[in-house]
């Protein structure tokens, strides 16, 4: 007689059957077509990507106006890089220009003093 026999073994629970309904919400609700959308008084804010949005009144128009003006901020931050950049290749350039320049001048020197 084994130590651990199969009156041990738990059944298997049967198999569960969804509603057609209960399926069609879950499509709905992984699809993403649903925003959450709650109003407080004369305001209106709704849920996206992880932050309450105002959509209406008086801060609803502040954060829209916060918004252009980050991405205005953002895009000078990037020219501002991006002319940082070009200034020191630039500078880069004429320092080498310039090092050549003087060593041009110094072998020119020698070649005057032989003769």
């Amino acid at each position: 007689m084994p130590l651990f026999g199969s009156k041990f073994a738990p059944k298997q629970p049967p198999l569960r059957k969804f509603a057609n309904n209960v399926s069609e919400d879950l499509d709905e609700l992984v699809s993403g077509q649903r925003s959450v959308q709650v109003r407080l008084g004369s305001q209106e804010l709704v849920f996206e990507n992880g932050d309450w949005i105002p959509e209406s009144g008086e801060s609803g128009t502040a954060h829209k106006s916060n918004q252009r003006l980050r991405k205005k901020i953002q895009e000078l931050q990037e020219e501002n890089n991006m002319l940082r950049l070009k200034y020191a290749v630039m500078l880069n350039m004429l320092t080498q220009t310039t090092a050549e320049g003087h060593l041009l001048e110094k072998e020119l020197e020698k070649w005057r003093n032989r003769k």
